[in-house]
Parts: structure tokens; C-alpha cells; sequence
């Protein structure tokens, strides 16, 4: 579509007069948009010396005596009157009124309603209007309807004369830019029910694309703060309607509770308005450049613009353009969070409308506050990914855009004659297929041998309990593992023996578990929400009666059986044994629920050649005549496991979690798998997700020794995490502080972590005075507990100084100690007896190692079938690590 064309249709007594007179011959033609808009005039206010741009009246009250045009700003001030007067004249209104923020506008248009009155509203609304709505419900006896507004009949047949109040519309909508036929539907409601008000969210449009008062609409409103400001320097609110008798009302409304904008807002907000025309036509040119490249690259692109869009044909008929805001979908949440992280031109941020280019997920930011449930039920996509189109030049936000896409793997290059290009992956192409592409693998898989499985526990470094309120935290893998044993049987069933579980042992009959309440998707992803009915049918039909659903055994029996039904439902269901051990302390908030869905998860896997491990490399040889020979350098099994494979384990171990924990942050299983270091805050926090949303890597991290002492000490997490979040109710100011300077520490750790110039000597020194000002911080939180003192006091005394803080939820659980390089393991020993006296239980361990480890078969030396099962179910602590190491070689991620 071309550029809108400024038309001038709709120009009221108050518009821009053509100056001078006009001749007979050759009339003068009324002022296009791009100029009304532009020119600032108001030939009832007259500046009384001849100022080029509108002064501020930066005053609270005005001189003079009863009855003069202004008295106090409240009421009225010039600067707002020229305002108001000049955003009259561009959309063709009678009367205009500036508020001081978009939702303040709507607040004032749903003040004429009274209780008992019914409102018709979109279902695809943005977040702060359904909030709204819903406040109005709930406690001012509004009856609300949403309904889809694509069809005019869905409108039709709610409105009912003498109950239909209101109709409030959005076109497009706010964020699948859904159109609203706004001509049909103000035709039909004023046939239906005359009494009734229509309103028009105009913002996505602005006065420049769309102006519903022409087609029938009572009263419309905009954010200020968004086209019509394009600067993001400012929050305002419009609201224009053409009947004298709404509008009186609306004055007085905004006279009596006060929200009327300021003079200085009015000033900005002015001056911005006039580039709005050569803003929008830059803008909306970018945004069909943008749609049409995602559309060519298959996403599902919401724009009005492209071809393929529902309501193209409707769009264009009451509006003379189609905005630069767009939204598409990636199919998997988690994607859309990479790509959103990964852009560097485009600003993650709520709102749209200004200069700079924007790029949110509206689940997670700007329609947050609206209910899961209601988000899924009106067709909200979680995936969903906004763009908010600037002025920069489009060349650069495609290419930023692309480089986004292909860093997240939303894309790939194929090479097409002599140049490349980005396509899409094939849907069958997941991650496992693209790690095949790259690393040769072995074809066949073993799908009756031995695997033996293990993954790491973790350690909260800093920030925990702050991580809950958007703060960083740092956590490691701890070299504390949990192991898992797959061999083969062949009676038909599954044994599952947790030995450090209350020693659970039970056999289950794999045609005896309910298939038959099983709900599976045709391909064979990882489902991200968990079938909660078939959980409940596997406790009440699977577990044995003895067991209790409850217990750690029960839930974990529970874990393994669903991952299994879901990963060979549709495959030949293999019957084996399947043992537990750890030498990690279970329940001591280590992260053993995470290692053990970790080795389940990869140990399955591997039996449904879900995954496979890459081939054994070439061995060294010698140079010869033509053959220069080859260095095999080893790693001793580490970075072996490709991240595709890990990925694809931490999708299932992280679906495990969920049934262990309900809502885990992914935290956990992550470190589990991919050990190392990461840097984790929490989502729901959306000013944070540019760079600290989700979870990072910290890439170059050096194994630090730790001492992980148990205290023994129950806790219970939830209390402890639900006191301080009433301690930051009852005092935001002082935990604030608190939340600002742990922050604070986790980015000094962070830096100091990843910085492979930073000498050990250094890194230690700063690791360590870290670790004493958080566990500071922890202490004023009201989190540690007299035993973490007494550990602490202990290690921090002569002659050992060492830094000590608590870990995990506090209240009990254990104290990280940092050791240093160069402290004897004589030192070590007394320490450790000291703290074991106390009748606390002190692991000494390494914190960064390698993530998930498997031995393959082939690599395993030793003892095979039923000997290797009782020596593994007999080792304990140190010394099932010995024995499993012992076996052959290991492969790490």
C-alpha cells in the first residue's frame, strides 16, 4: 500500500485555516495531514509575543479575579489548551483532552459507566486494558463480554438495547493485530442499542492512519506515549469524541479526580506530534520490509499488510496504512526467549511507537498480568514474539534480526548457486539431527547393554532468595554425583531400586501401566506443559499400595515411569532394571531430585536412540613416508557430549523436575546437565531479560575446592522463602537495598568467574570476600540459623580464616567454605573432624566440573551383567565415585 494521503477529509471549524483568500480561479486545496500536523496554530490563543512554538505554562495558578479563562492547571492551562486544540484538528474531533497517561484515558471513558451496565470488549485486548476491565468487574458491578471482534456478528448478538453500555474496540489489536470491521460495528450498535457508547483504542493506528470518529465511533483514545510522543520521553493520554454531550462529561471527570497532563508533558508531547506523519511513513515502510522477510522465512507473521493477512481487505478499507507493529511465533517458548536475547539494535522493552526499535514477548511483559488460563483460551500464543518497528535504517534491523534468528537456531544458511541464504530448519531437524550433521556418530546403539549414567549435584554461589525477587544468581555443579544403571531383562517388566531412598524397590509389568490414559503429540518433542491426569493414573494404578504417593521414593518412581511412557510410547518398550545410587546427600538442597531426573532422562534416551554419543576418535600415530601422522589430544572424556545432546537431556530432566518439584526454575537440571557455572534470573522480570533473563553460561570457569558441610538441620524452604517476601512487604526500602547489593555481587562474581586474566590468587581473594558480604546480606534477611553460625564461626577461626555462607533456602540445609589452593589436606582433615564432631557432616568436593557423564558400553572395562549391579548397588560415598570411575571412559558434557 502507498503512503496514507494526508486526505483532509472530516476538517472541523477549529482546523488550520488556509491563510489568505482564495481565488475565484484557482481555490487554495485544504492542508494535507503532513502539513496540519506539522503547523501549531490556534487562532483563538495568540502567543503575545509572536512565539514560534507554544511557551510552558509551568504555573499551579493563574492571577486575577473570578471569572478570567484560567484560575488553576488543574482545570486548565495554555499550554494544554493549544495541545488539546491541535490533536482536535488532525483527528477530526470536536473536542480533544490530554490525561496523563494511556490507561488514565481509559479510566476516565469507563467512569460513565455505572453498575449494573454491560460492555462489550475484544478478546485479544492489550494487558493494562484487560487488567482494567477486570478491576471494573470485580468491583464497580460492570458486566463485561469478550468476544472476538473479527466477526461482526460476534458483536452483533451481545448487544441488547437498554443493557449495552459500551463497546470497546481495538484495530488492530494489541499484539496479534487482529481488525475489527470499526465501520460495520458502530453501524450496528447504533442500530441495536442507540444509547450505547462506541470506543476505539486508536493507538496501534494513530490520528495519521485511522481516525474512527469518522466511521462512527463516539469517543477514542490513544497513549500519548507511544506515535504520537515517538521519543518514549513521556507519558500521556488522549481522549477525542465529537458529541458536546460526552464531552462535558469527560471534562468533568478529568476537572474532578485530577489526571489532566502536565504543562511540560504537553510541551513534549506537542512538539513530538508534529514529525508524527514522516515518523510513520519511515516506520510502517521498515515494518512491511520486516514482515515480508519472517514471512518468507515460514514463521507465522501477524501484520495487516502482508497479502495473506485475514483482515487485509477490511484494514484497508478504514485505514490509510498498517502501523509498525508486528508479532509472530516461533513454536517453542524457550526459542523466542533465545531470539529476544540475542537481538543488539532491537531494545527489549514494553510499549511501542517510538524512534528506536523494540522487541518483547507479550506473556512474559506487557499482557503478564493476564491469567494463563485466559490467555490460552483466547489464542495468546506463549511463544509469541512483538516487534515495534523505528526509524532506523531497515537494512540494519533485518540484518540484526536475522543474526538474532540464526544465534537462537530459528534459522540456518543453505547455500543456493552462488550465494547464501536463511531458510528455516525442516520441523524432523531438531537439534540431535543437527548435532549428527556436524560430529560422526556410531549407527548403531546397544539397546540391550549396560549404560551407567551420572550427573552432578549443585551449589548456590550467591544470590539465593534474592534470585526469587529478579535478582542474578550464580550456581556450579558440585563434584558430589548421582549415578543411574540401565541393564537389560527380559520378563516384560521394569525394576526401579532407589537405594538411598528409603532402599524403594518394585518391579512394574510394562503392559500393566496405563497406556491407555497416555495423550501424546504426532512427533516425538518434549512436551513443555506436564499431563497432570496421567500422573495422578500412574500413582493410583502403577505404585504399589506400601508406598504412599508422597514420599521421595513414590514421587521419583512416579518421574521415571512418566518420562518412560512418554519417550516409547510409540516404540518397542523395552524391559530393564533401572538402579539409583548417590554420593550426593539427598534432600540437603543440593540439587539430588535434579541429578537423579538427569540420569533418568539420559539414561532412556539413550535406550530409544532418542540420542547417540559421538564415535571414538581417532587414536595418535606416528609420520611416515606420505602420511604426516596424528596427535589425538585427550580430555579425559570432557566436552565429549555435543550440546545439541545435552540440550535435548535437559528438556526431559527439567520435565522430570516438574513432576518432583511442581514449578522448578529449570535451574537446577540445567547445572546438572551442562555443569560449569551459570548465571540464573528468574523470569517474570522483563527489564531484566535483555541480558540476565534465563540462564547463561559462564564460559572459562576454573573447578574451585569447596566444603560442603550439612548441619543437619531441617528446613522448610517454602517458609522460609514466603518470610522474606513478607519482610520486603513490610520494609521495601531496607530489602531493596539488600536485593540492589546482592545483585551487586553476583555480577562481581560473575566477572570475576568468567575472566580468564584474572590471576587464581586474585579470584580466590575476591571470591572469598564476596562470599562473607552475601552471607551478610542473608543474616538481615532473617534466612541463616544458629547451626550455619556455628559452622561458619568454626571454619572462619584460627588457623584456618576461611569464608563461609550458607546455601540454598537457609534455616538449616548446608554452608559452602571456600578453600584455597595452597591449604593443606592436614589442615583439611582437623577442620573436617572439628565440624564432625559438632555432629555436622562435612564434604570436601570441587564446585565447576563436567555435567552430565555416560559410559558407553563399549568403553567399559570390568565385570558385565549381575556382578556389575551388586558391586554398584553396594558402593557408597567416595566409594561408589572410585568404582564408577574405575569402570572405563567416561564422556562429559
Amino acid at each position: 500500500m502507498s503512503s496514507p494521503s494526508n486526505s483532509s477529509k472530516g476538517l472541523l471549524p477549529n482546523d488550520l485555516l488556509t491563510p489568505g483568500p482564495d481565488s475565484p480561479v484557482q481555490p487554495r486545496k485544504p492542508y494535507r495531514f503532513g502539513t496540519l500536523v506539522a503547523t501549531v496554530e490556534n487562532p483563538d490563543q495568540k502567543d503575545q509575543y509572536g512565539s514560534s512554538s507554544v511557551p510552558i505554562y509551568q504555573t499551579a495558578t493563574f492571577k486575577g479575579g473570578p471569572g478570567g479563562e484560567y484560575d488553576y492547571t488543574r482545570s486548565g492551562n495554555p499550554t494544554r489548551s493549544h495541545l488539546e486544540h491541535h490533536i482536535a484538528k488532525i483527528s477530526s474531533a470536536s473536542h480533544a483532552f490530554a490525561v496523563s497517561s494511556g490507561m488514565a484515558a481509559l479510566d476516565v471513558i469507563l467512569r460513565l459507566l455505572k453498575p449494573g451496565d454491560e460492555v462489550i470488549a475484544g478478546d485479544d485486548l492489550y494487558g493494562g486494558t484487560n487488567r482494567l476491565l477486570t478491576y471494573i468487574k470485580t468491583h464497580g458491578g460492570v458486566i463485561v463480554h469478550h468476544v472476538d471482534t473479527t466477526n461482526a456478528e460476534n458483536v452483533h448478538k451481545h448487544v441488547v438495547a437498554g443493557k449495552t453500555a459500551m463497546v470497546l474496540l481495538e484495530s488492530p489489536t494489541n499484539p496479534l493485530l487482529k481488525i475489527a470491521d470499526l465501520r460495520k460495528i458502530a453501524q450496528d450498535v447504533k442500530e441495536r442499542a442507540p444509547a450505547a457508547i462506541v470506543v476505539v483504542d486508536n493507538t496501534m493506528m494513530s490520528p495519521y492512519l485511522q481516525r474512527p470518529l469518522e466511521y462512527g465511533a463516539d469517543i477514542v483514545y490513544d497513549s500519548g506515549t507511544k506515535y504520537l510522543s515517538g521519543h518514549h520521553d513521556l507519558m500521556a493520554g488522549i481522549i477525542t469524541c465529537s458529541r458536546d454531550d460526552i464531552g462535558k462529561q469527560l471534562a468533568h471527570i478529568i476537572n474532578s479526580i485530577g489526571n489532566a497532563l502536565t504543562p511540560f508533558d504537553c510541551f513534549l508531547l506537542l512538539r513530538g506530534i508534529k514529525t508524527l506523519a514522516i515518523r510513520m511513513d519511515r516506520q510502517q515502510a521498515s515494518a512491511m520490509a520486516v514482515a515480508n522477510m519472517l514471512d518468507r522465512l515460514g514463521f507465522t507473521v501477524y501484520y495487516p499488510g502482508l497479502e495473506n493477512h485475514p483482515g487485509r481487505e477490511i484494514h484497508e478499507r478504514n485505514a490509510e496504512g498498517h502501523g509498525a507493529v508486528l508479532s509472530f511465533t516461533t513454536g517453542d517458548i524457550a526459542l523466542s526467549e533465545r531470539i529476544v536475547a540475542a537481538t543488539r539494535l532491537w531494545g527489549i522493552s514494553v510499549s511501542f511507537g517510538c524512534v528506536n526499535s523494540l522487541i518483547s514477548m507479550p506473556t512474559l511483559m506487557s499482557h503478564a498480568s493476564i491469567d494463563p488460563s485466559v490467555r490460552a483460551e483466547r489464542g495468546l500464543p506463549e511463544d509469541l514474539i512483538r516487534l515495534c518497528v523505528g526509524i532506523e535504517d531497515a537494512a540494519d534491523l533485518i540484518d540484526d534480526l536475522e543474526h538474532a534468528l540464526l544465534e537462537a537456531g530459528a534459522i540456518t544458511v543453505s547455500a543456493v548457486a552462488d550465494r547464501h541464504i536463511y531458510v528455516r530448519p525442516s520441523e524432523q531437524q531438531n537439534g540431535i539431527n543437527r548435532a549428527v550433521e556436524k560430529l560422526a556418530y556410531n549407527a548403531a546403539a546397544a539397546r540391550d547393554a549396560e549404560w551407567i549414567v551420572s550427573a552432578p549435584g549443585k551449589v548456590i554461589l550467591f544470590g539465593e532468595h534474592a534470585v526469587v525477587h529478579g535478582v542474578t544468581a550464580i550456581a556450579a555443579a558440585v563434584d558430589l554425583r548421582c549415578y543411574g544403571l540401565s541393564s537389560r531383562r527380559d520378563d516384560g517388566k521394569i525394576g526401579l531400586r532407589f537405594a538411598d531412598l528409603g532402599d524403594f524397590s518394585h518391579d512394574f509389568v510394562v503392559d500393566d501401566l496405563p497406556w491407555d490414559a497416555l495423550t501424546t503429540t504426532a512427533d516425538d518433542a518434549c512436551p513443555e506443559v506436564l499431563d497432570h491426569h496421567l500422573i495422578s493414573t500412574i500413582q493410583e494404578r502403577a505404585l504399589p499400595e506400601s508406598t504412599g504417593h508422597s514420599s521421595k521414593a513414590a514421587v521419583a518412581a512416579v518421574a521415571f515411569i512418566y518420562l518412560y511412557m512418554m519417550i516409547f510410547h510409540d516404540h518397542d518398550r523395552p524391559s530393564i532394571n533401572f538402579t539409583v545410587r548417590s554420593s550426593l546427600p539427598v534432600g540437603a538442597g543440593l540439587g539430588s531430585s535434579a541429578a537423579f531426573s538427569t540420569c533418568v532422562a539420559s539414561a532412556l534416551l539413550l535406550l530409544r536412540q532418542r540420542i547417540k554419543l559421538p564415535s571414538t576418535p581417532e587414536p595418535s600415530r606416528g609420520a611416515h613416508d606420505t602420511d604426516p601422522g596424528h596427535l589425538h589430544i585427550s580430555h579425559s572424556g570432557r566436552r565429549a557430549i555435543p550440546h545439541e545432546t545435552a540440550e535435548e537431556v535437559n528438556r526431559w530432566a527439567f520435565l522430570s523436575e516438574k513432576i518432583l518439584h511442581g514449578n522448578p526454575s529449570g535451574i537446577d537440571n540445567s547445572v546438572s546437565v551442562f555443569g560449569g557455572a551459570l548465571a540464573y534470573t528468574r523470569a517474570g522480570f522483563p527489564h531484566k531479560l535483555k541480558n540476565k533473563s534465563g540462564m547463561e553460561q559462564i564460559s572459562g570457569f576454573k573447578s574451585l575446592r569447596f566444603m560442603l558441610t550439612d548441619s543437619q538441620v531441617p528446613r522448610d524452604t517454602k517458609a522460609l522463602v514466603a518470610g522474606v517476601g513478607e519482610l520486603k512487604l513490610k520494609d521495601p526500602e531496607n530489602v531493596g537495598k539488600i536485593l540492589k547489593a546482592v545483585q551487586s555481587i553476583s555480577d562481581e562474581a560473575h566477572r570475576a568467574l568468567g575472566d580468564p586474566e584474572m590471576s587464581r590468587e586474585e579470584l580466590l581473594l575476591a571470591l572469598s570476600a564476596l562470599i562473607d558480604e552475601n552471607h551478610t546480606h542473608l543474616i538481615s534477611l532473617g534466612v541463616s540459623h544458629p547451626a550455619l553460625e556455628q559452622i561458619r564461626s568454626t571454619t572462619r577461626a584460627a588457623p584456618y580464616n576461611l569464608s563461609t555462607k550458607l546455601t540454598g533456602a537457609g534455616g538449616g540445609g548446608c554452608a559452602v567454605t571456600l578453600i584455597p589452593d595452597n591449604m593443606d589436606d592436614s589442615a583439611l582433615q582437623t577442620l573436617a573432624a572439628a565440624l564432625a564432631d559438632a555432629k555436622f557432616v562435612p564434604y570436601l568436593t570441587a564446585v565447576g566440573g563436567s555435567g552430565l557423564g555416560v559410559l558407553p558400553a563399549d568403553r567399559a572395562t570390568g565385570e558385565r551383567g549381575p556382578k556389575v549391579t551388586e558391586l554398584f548397588e553396594k558402593s557408597q560415598g567416595a566409594a561408589l565415585h572410585d568404582w564408577a570411575e574405575a569402570r572405563g571412559r567416561w564422556l562429559y558434557v
